[in-house]
């Protein structure tokens, strides 16, 4: 856990993020306080945010529900005995997808959006794996999908974010190949562009650079 004076630089930070309009801040408080979890992001950078509201998410970020809860788990940690950090270095995230027809994401991964299959498991397939330089999806098959295809694209629920260079001529590529756009290229408010493609089964994918 970070010291106490590391978690205070933490939640003031947050503080003057939101006071910024820092978009991905919105996101981050939406996630971790209550109150804010059904606010679209213009409402959370519009409403109050003080310095009692970034110590509470900073505190549920690190497990805890409450500013005084963390300052006493990080105050008794100190004063134990703890063992030495384990030395893990994150090597690589996959997201799994879940689709109705592993045939058909397979054709549709491989020969419009440019990924290689990695694997196919079971007779017939019921999981595989395509993957794209440093990015690899798992692909799972399932007899329906858990959330409404109309719903998950009005409501951009992205699946997953693959981050690209050129992404220009990526678009204009999957432009040429056919590949339906749940967003077309931009630049959003914080400097990143942007573009999101929806699969077969309406997952929806965002490529950022």
């Amino acid at each position: 856990m970070p010291n106490i004076e590391n978690l205070r630089k933490q939640a003031k930070r947050v503080v003057r993020w939101h006071r910024d309009g820092h978009y991905p801040v919105a996101e981050l408080i939406r996630s971790h306080l209550p109150k804010f979890a059904d606010l679209p992001d213009p409402d959370v950078l519009a409403a109050p945010f003080g310095l009692a509201d970034a110590q509470e998410l900073v505190a549920r970020q690190n497990g805890f529900s409450s500013w005084a809860a963390l300052l006493q788990g990080a105050t008794q940690m100190s004063d134990s005995t703890t063992q030495p950090p384990i030395d893990s270095a994150f090597v690589r995230a996959e997201a799994q997808l879940l689709v109705t027809d592993l045939p058909r994401s397979l054709v549709f991964y491989t020969e419009q959006l440019g990924f290689a299959t990695q694997f196919a498991y079971g007779e017939p397939p019921f999981y595989a794996q395509v993957a794209r330089g440093g990015a690899h999806l798992n692909l799972r098959l399932v007899p329906e999908l858990p959330l409404d295809p109309a719903l998950a694209r009005r409501e951009i629920y992205l699946a997953v974010t693959i981050c690209v260079t050129s992404i220009k001529e990526l678009f204009l590529d999957y432009q040429s190949r056919g590949v339906e756009f749940a967003q077309p290229l931009r630049t959003e408010p914080w400097g990143a562009r942007t573009f999101i493609i929806t699969d077969p089964d309406a997952n929806l994918i965002l490529f950022a650079a």
